[in-house]
């Protein structure tokens, strides 16, 4: 079994709610997804594929290849069917491996006890045909097996990432509740930022945001800041192909003539985590940052282009109600300093969102480790469209209170 020529499913994990940016970036590379899901997608390919996907992709978090499908309805049968794989043919005896799972099965109390039968499956079986075994643990920077077990399905996968993708590798110091990387670029794909007109993040916090809008407007992949996969440790591994993907990852990477990313925030120590963070992408010297409260914040009026708030939310009932004059300031920000451009909000509070006194043009369901967020989109209108905006308010003022 050669799993980098032999052309089997592809699944392609993401957090709630990224996928159909996932599916643009899958698309984007010239691969057509069979199924799109909540937290993902699947395609067809081979190993090689798996490489260029966990090179590329920013919204992904995982990379699964399929190895076998079978029936399963006790731990005795998935220990059968897991010694029945030839593991001689995609990892070396004397290697290491790491066991993960997504299990649903009555039988199951546990994940780590399905782990626990995978990993002797395979090791009784190295054993019985070599003589030797391979080492196990929780490390994922050498060979990951993924199970999937639900009802009497089971399948395992090579999984090819290992660690995490949805962390891009460049923020080593992550400051104060910041912003997965998969999901801050996730959101940028949603907007409607052009990648050429300025890019405006007051309260940047560790810089995710504009890190990564930097990222996107020069089309630096995440793959240029990581240089270990787990796809690396199985059997038949081309280091030349691998680089000569790589190098196309270099090849990509642009200039854009006076782009302009703003980042700003009220806290040293946050701005000197995020312009920490931009040195270790290779982009500190596109982004102009800035100490200070957000409403001193610059907005570059020659060209409109997007502002971009993630406040706090708030998780106590002091928190919130000192906020409420938090988001009211934003909203005078946005429509006093930032007319002509288009605003966001990421926010898990939508109580706290109504204090912008601003209506969303459209608002984006995201996810986050513990809340049901949405990205709220501004049209901040300037000039003639603006002035005929607020005379048809006074009109339809007028005409609810014709006494007046």
């Amino acid at each position: 079994m050669n799993v980098f020529q032999e052309s089997r499913r592809i699944v392609i994990t993401c957090n709630k709610r990224l996928s159909p940016y996932l599916e643009k970036e899958v698309r984007d590379l010239g691969y057509e997804p069979e199924r799109v899901f909540q937290t993902g997608l699947e395609l067809i390919g081979t190993v090689r594929d798996c490489i260029r996907l966990n090179l590329n992709l920013r919204c992904a978090s995982q990379v699964h290849y399929s190895l076998k499908e079978f029936r399963v309805d006790s731990p005795q049968e998935l220990y059968d069917a897991v010694f029945k794989f030839p593991w001689e043919d995609i990892m070396t005896p004397d290697g290491y491996f790491t066991v993960t799972s997504n299990v649903d099965h009555f039988t199951i109390n546990t994940p780590l006890f399905a782990n626990v039968k995978v990993k002797d499956a395979i090791v009784d079986r190295f054993r019985r045909n070599t003589a030797r075994r391979p080492n196990s643990g929780p490390d994922l920077d050498k060979t990951v097996v993924h199970l999937y077990w639900k009802d009497d399905r089971g399948e395992l996968f090579a999984d090819t990432s290992g660690y995490t993708l949805a962390k891009h590798g460049y923020r080593k110091v992550p400051g104060k509740a910041p912003m997965l990387e998969a999901l801050a670029a996730a959101t940028l794909l949603a907007g409607k930022w052009d990648r050429q007109s300025p890019f405006v993040n007051p309260m940047c916090g560790s810089g995710t945001l504009a890190i990564e809008a930097a990222l996107l407007a020069t089309d630096r992949r995440p793959g240029l800041y990581r240089d270990n996969y787990a796809f690396m440790h199985l059997l038949g591994y081309d280091e030349k192909y691998y680089r000569e993907e790589r190098e196309q990852l270099d090849a990509r990477v642009h200039d854009v003539p006076g782009l302009q990313i703003i980042a700003s925030d009220i806290s040293d120590d946050a701005v000197n985590v995020a312009q920490s963070n931009a040195g270790l992408a290779g982009v500190a010297n596109l982004i102009r940052f800035e100490r200070g409260d957000f409403a001193k914040t610059t907005v570059p009026q020659e060209q409109p282009g997007v502002v971009y708030f993630n406040p706090e939310y708030g998780e106590r009932l002091g928190e919130v109600q000192a906020l409420e004059e938090t988001y009211a300031r934003v909203g005078d920000f946005l429509k006093q300093q930032c007319k002509g451009y288009t605003g966001y909000i990421f926010t898990g509070n939508l109580d706290l969102a109504k204090k912008i006194g601003l209506r969303a043009s459209r608002r984006i369901e995201f996810y986050t480790a513990k809340l049901d967020c949405r990205l709220l989109e501004y049209e901040l209108y300037a000039g003639t469209k603006q002035k005929k905006s607020e005379r048809e308010s006074e009109r339809e003022g007028e005409m609810r209170n014709p006494e007046n």
